[in-house]
């Protein structure tokens, strides 16, 4: 089976293989510009741009880390990720992956289309008003991420009726993705939530709005997998965990390592302050926090809307921020890596234009 092109907005990506949006720092420049350059569609997290270049797009640092959502969410930091994307990739399109649970979202959104990204994919929550930030921006492809029909159905009223647009593609991720998931514990063990029981009835819903074309993401791994998910109804899917495992992916190789040691059993969910579980590698910060003795929780950078400047963090024993980034300077005592569930299959490293080869034309 070979696969067609996807259509996102105004934009087409000829291979309809959309990378993962991974923060901190795991796609930012190196991997999101070349999975464009090679036909897919590269994502840059918008998540920890203050950490890019060694922190020096952030202008005040305390304890060596951000300080404030400010310079957490690096406009300065954002924007050489995207300059640098570009000359990679050229005019390919390219997105960006903003989460809608972040403070300063409608900033950083805005800040998204003034360095030029043609697609913004927003996930960890319902974001009923993510074409008011880009007023202005006509051609900037909006893309939420949901879990359900019902989710997909909520924001498409919402957006007809406010903005009289809908969305330009969506994607539905199930609960083997990494990172946060869009479920409780218990519904991400529920058959039902499996991402191959969700994809149809989002597929007749997002039919209703004038044939949305619907991503799948979750636990997609091969080329078997897309074929499946292309049966199904989805006219492209969305790939995290998998673009780790290339040359490069920016994040640290002490995570690529992390991730080529993991045992299946070592992928676990954990509560995490943004109030949705997670999906990550059980490590040495996993069994600290469980004892309760993990780094002190200090709530530097202010990331996230519903740790609630930290609350939540010190109710589940750490700070996601300082946890993710420390992932991605390498250190393996304190550090959060987040994973799908499939991350123990990875077993080499191989560059972004043989893994696009392998999911397109087969192993």
């Amino acid at each position: 089976m070979s696969f067609n092109s996807l259509k996102i907005g105004k934009y087409v990506i000829p291979k309809p293989i959309i990378q993962g949006g991974m923060g901190v720092g795991i796609s930012w420049d190196q991997l999101a510009g070349n999975v464009s350059k090679e036909g897919g569609l590269g994502v840059i997290s918008a998540v920890g741009t203050g950490y890019y270049k060694n922190k020096e797009y952030s202008k005040k640092l305390v304890s060596d880390r951000p300080l404030s959502e400010a310079n957490f969410y690096s406009k300065d930091g954002f924007d050489a990720i995207i300059k640098s994307a570009r000359t990679i990739c050229g005019d390919k399109p390219l997105a960006a992956n903003i989460l809608y649970a972040i403070n300063d979202y409608g900033r950083v959104v805005r800040d998204a289309c003034e360095s030029g990204i043609n697609i913004i994919i927003t996930g960890a929550g319902l974001p009923t008003n993510m074409p008011e930030f880009t007023e202005g921006y006509p051609d900037v492809a909006l893309v939420p991420i949901v879990s359900s029909a019902k989710a997909l159905k909520i924001i498409c009223k919402r957006w007809k009726k406010r903005y009289d647009r809908i969305p330009d593609a969506v994607v539905v991720e199930g609960p083997k993705s990494g990172g946060h998931q869009g479920f409780t514990y218990e519904q991400c063990k529920m058959e039902e939530h499996q991402l191959e029981n969700i994809v149809a009835p989002v597929v007749e819903e997002a039919a209703l709005w004038g044939d949305i074309p619907v991503i799948a993401a979750g636990g997609v791994w091969d080329k078997n997998d897309i074929e499946e998910m292309m049966k199904l109804g989805a006219k492209g899917v969305q790939m995290g965990t998998r673009f780790i495992g290339t040359h490069e992916c920016d994040a640290h190789e002490n995570m690529k390592k992390v991730l080529l040691a993991a045992k299946e059993e070592d992928i676990q969910l954990m509560s995490s302050p943004v109030g949705y579980p997670a999906q990550g590698v059980v490590t040495n910060l996993t069994k600290l926090v469980e004892k309760r003795e993990g780094p002190a929780v200090k709530c530097i950078s202010n990331c996230v809307a519903p740790c609630n400047r930290g609350e939540e963090a010190k109710i589940v024993g750490f700070c996601i921020a300082d946890r993710l980034s420390d992932a991605y300077e390498g250190n393996l005592e304190t550090g959060l890596f987040f994973s799908g569930t499939n991350g123990y299959r990875l077993t080499e490293i191989i560059s972004v234009k043989e893994l696009i080869t392998k999911l397109t034309e087969g192993e």
